[in-house]
């Protein structure tokens, strides 16, 4: 029998894959927690047996293979995680705010340093944003595990079809036709077709400057001009959400106007591809600014086209090196 000195293969090899896989495996779960913890099983599993990696196909597939597996076993015993838009119609902004369910319902933000690191190239980036943008990963949960695995591996990883179908030990028509499927889901469920990533292009600095000073000032009429008129808000672990740029100032002055002098904090990395601020709001008149929100803006040209707020700020905000207080420093981020 083999041992991992047989194959040659070291911990380093198997360790330079974990980015992508992470971000194969929050595809596949919609979770950044449970993604870690997958990849981290993976990695695990692949050096304990290595005597039966036999070279057939290559290194990276056969950690794929490993990581796809692992995610299906998960995914048989937890439900699907979703968006609030994907739970009911839009809500009212003088209505209730719905109730609060528990975190495992919601696909979680994800920071860009698992997928892409600090060295990545350009273009993997682009690719890797435009394939974890919350609501593709939302729509994502709409399919069966094989196909959701079929989509990600051939549609946004861009593996030949005769490669997925021997990570899956499956034939290439099956592949294809459960691509044809997947799509036809996705369709359905408003994710659109998958297309090739946009040329990168610098983040608008300038309409994000102007947000975080209007809304440090929760100057109404300012917020207005910067937002789309059919933009969304989301707000999980609630279950409210908005649409429309009337809805969303009703609520900014309705229910939500104890935002008001809220401070903003960039966080060091970006969620989903997306610009990402930590919103500290005052506890009270005069009181210090605790930890509320992390805002994670989805930018549309010149305006704001979608606002997600992640209330789940004790997991959160360390995970995107966000500080317990606006004036502290900024923590450290692997």
């Amino acid at each position: 029998m083999s041992t991992a000195q047989d194959t040659g293969i070291s911990p380093h090899d198997l360790e330079r894959y974990r980015q992508e896989l992470i971000g194969y495996c929050y595809r596949m779960l919609g979770s950044s927690s449970e993604a870690e913890d997958a990849v981290q099983d993976t990695l695990t599993k692949a050096w304990r047996n290595l005597d039966r990696f036999e070279g057939r196909s290559s290194l990276r597939t056969w950690l794929y293979r490993i990581a796809s597996n692992t995610c299906f076993d998960q995914l048989r015993s937890s439900q699907r995680r979703a968006r609030p838009m994907d739970l009911s119609d839009p809500w009212a902004a003088d209505g209730p705010i719905g109730g609060i369910l528990p975190e495992v319902a919601w696909v979680e933000p994800l920071p860009d340093r698992l997928v892409h690191g600090s060295l990545a190239d350009p273009a993997d980036v682009a690719e890797g944003r435009d394939g974890v943008r919350l609501a593709f990963v939302s729509a994502l949960q709409h399919l069966p595990p094989r196909q959701r695995a079929v989509l990600i591996l051939c549609e946004v990883l861009r593996w030949p079809a005769t490669d997925v179908a021997d990570l899956l030990d499956t034939t290439v028509p099956s592949v294809n036709s459960a691509l044809q499927r997947a799509r036809a889901t996705m369709e359905t469920a408003n994710a659109g077709p998958v297309s090739p990533p946009a040329p990168p292009k610098a983040v608008d600095l300038d309409l994000l400057e102007r947000y975080v000073d209007a809304f440090e000032r929760y100057d109404i009429d300012a917020l207005t001009e910067l937002v789309r008129e059919d933009a969304i808000q989301s707000m999980p672990p609630y279950e409210l959400w908005l649409r429309g740029r009337k809805e969303i100032m009703a609520w900014w002055v309705g229910p939500g106007a104890e935002c008001e002098g809220s401070r903003l904090v960039r966080a060091p990395v970006d969620a989903n591809g997306c610009p990402a601020y930590g919103q500290y709001r005052p506890s009270g008149p005069g009181g210090r600014h605790e930890p509320w929100s992390l805002q994670v803006l989805m930018l549309d040209g010149d305006h704001i086209g979608e606002f997600a707020m992640f209330l789940d700020t004790d997991t959160i905000f360390p995970l995107f090196g966000l500080p317990p207080h606006p004036d502290d420093p900024l923590l450290e981020v692997p």
